[in-house]
Parts: structure tokens; sequence; C-alpha cells
């Protein structure tokens, strides 16, 4: 038990915890985690918008975690992270771990059209040039983007988190795992296999961005729960055109589960007048003011995930065991 603790305090002694404006209160829940206190630095923008970082303490020599989320306004907070980053790496820290909740710009992965950029290799690049030794970030939109960075990448999944939820609330016999399109087929089946119910897919084809149109199921879910899983929602578009197609073949219930909720535009009237019941997310993405506006939204604490992740890289212990 001394050596424990002795161990801890050495670890308190060389961690430091920072936080831009996206995301403050997630990172103060992992400083509890953690047990060691919230950085002090000033993150402030000068009257024509250019980012300012003063980091109040001292971090020579310390490992540096920098809690941001590249979540809307996403260049504000994206240029707030590379900014402190360079700071801390002017100031000498050690190392500097970005964790990033959530990597903005990871939907423009690949070109998907003549004379399109591939954007989330440049924010990779970014990032890399700007200081960073490390990226800890959950459920990237596609899991090449690991690939973009020439720094280690340590992607985390919610799938722990949303599963131990369900799990509380529901019997696999009565419920079924929804993915509403066929590219988030091998997320679903992982969530049914580990629940132990059946899956269904629905057939979307997109007639523009931010457009979908529903075409037809693919299983049953007639007097079942019908849980919708996805990686994001964003406009919501999608998920309310596949709650509607699973009310048409007699879904008892909807629920709707994603990790990220960046829920723009028109989102939240469209999950209000859905027939969803509910709506699961993460806190990878701050709610805020965005979600005032329903009841339908249930938040679950990521806090805990990314404490125990960055404990494990500054103590150089495996982090692999938190993948699912």
């Amino acid at each position: 038990m001394y050596l424990r603790r002795k161990v801890l305090a050495v670890m308190h002694d060389k961690i430091r915890v920072f936080s831009g404006n996206s995301n403050p209160a997630l990172a103060q829940k992992i400083c509890d985690c953690l047990n060691v206190p919230l950085g002090s630095a000033r993150v402030r923008c000068f009257s024509d918008g250019e980012v300012m970082v003063e980091i109040g303490e001292n971090v020579r020599g310390r490992d540096v975690y920098v809690i941001q989320s590249t979540c809307a306004p996403t260049n504000d907070n994206l240029m707030e992270l590379l900014v402190m980053t360079d700071a801390l790496k002017r100031a000498s820290a050690a190392t500097i771990t970005a964790v990033i909740p959530y990597y903005g710009y990871a939907r423009q992965d690949r070109k998907a059209a003549p004379r399109t950029p591939i954007t989330a290799k440049l924010v990779a690049d970014l990032i890399t040039t700007a200081g960073v030794n490390r990226v800890v970030t959950i459920d990237l939109h596609a899991g090449q983007i690991q690939g973009f960075f020439n720094i280690p990448v340590d992607n985390l999944y919610a799938a722990p988190v949303i599963l131990n939820y369900l799990k509380d609330r529901f019997k696999s016999d009565e419920v079924v795992m929804v993915t509403p399109d066929a590219g988030g087929t091998e997320r679903a089946r992982a969530f049914a296999k580990r629940l132990g119910c059946s899956l269904a897919v629905i057939d979307k084809r997109r007639t523009g961005p931010n457009v979908a149109e529903v075409m037809h199921l693919i299983g049953d879910v007639r007097e079942k729960i019908a849980i919708i899983l996805d990686d994001m929602i964003d406009t919501a578009g999608t998920l309310t055109q596949a709650a509607k197609a699973l009310k048409e073949n007699g879904a008892r219930t909807i629920i709707a589960c994603a990790t990220h909720g960046v829920l723009s535009g028109p989102a939240i009237d469209r999950i209000n007048s859905s027939d969803i019941e509910e709506v699961v997310l993460t806190e990878t993405i701050p709610l805020g003011d965005k979600g005032a506006g329903t009841s339908k939204i249930r938040m679950l604490s990521v806090a805990d995930l990314l404490a125990e992740a960055i404990r494990r890289i500054h103590e150089d212990e495996s982090v692999s065991s938190l993948f699912v």
C-alpha cells in the first residue's frame, strides 16, 4: 500500500492536465478521477479573433495532457489546441498528449469527389507539427485516420460505457440492435453479440450531403425494443428516418445510441418530433444549450475511461485492454 501511494505521489508530481474551452467539465471530471488538479491556463481571444494562451504554472519536464474536443466551433477549438500545444512545447514540457474525445474533420478522410481535400490528414499534420507527442481519442469516424499520424494514436471505444447502460436497462430477448446504414454493421454486430440480441440493418441511400433516404429494413423488429446504433448524430436526418422505418415495421420502442452528439442544425427539433423515446450519448461533446430543448437525451460519462487511459500511458502500462 505504501509503495502504491508513493507511485501515485510521483505520478501526481509529474503529470499536468490542461483544458481548452471546448469541454472543461469533462477535463475536471478526468482530473477528479486521477486525483490531480486541473492545470492553470488562460485561453482567450484578442478582439480580432486571434487565440491567445497563457500557461499559469511550471510544466518543465512534466508529462502534459491537453483535453480538447475539436467540436463546434471547430476551427476555434482546433486553434486553441494547436496554440496551447505550442505554448507547452516552448515551456519545455517533457511530453504533450492531446486527448481529443471528438476528432473534428474526421468525415473528410478520403477524396469522395474530384478536387476535394483529405482534411482529416491535414488536421493530423497540424497537430503533429504543433508538437503533440501522442493522441488519445474516442471512436474515430474512420479507423484508418490513425495512420494519418506519424505519432502514436490510441483510439478508445465508448462501447463499454454504452453497453453497461443498456445491459442494466433491457433484457436481451426483447432487444434488436439496428444499424442505420450498412457501413455500421460491424459495430452493431459487436454490440448485438455482447448483448446477446438480434441484429437488423437499414438500407440507406444518400441523395446529397446531410440528406438521407431510407429504402428498406433487413431484419425483424416487430414488437421489439429497437436500439439504433451509430458513431455520431449530426443533423439527425438519418436517425429520425431510421426511427420512422422501424415504427412502420412494428417496433415497440425505439432508442438511439451514439458516441458523439454533434446535434447541428435541426437535430433537436427532429429528435423531439420523432418516435424516438430516448437518445443516449457520451460527453465527448458537451451538450450545452442545444440540449436544453429536449428531455429525450441521456448523457453518459467517459471520464473514467479517459482517466484510466491517461494513467496507463503515464505509467507505461498496456492500453489495449481498454479497447473493445
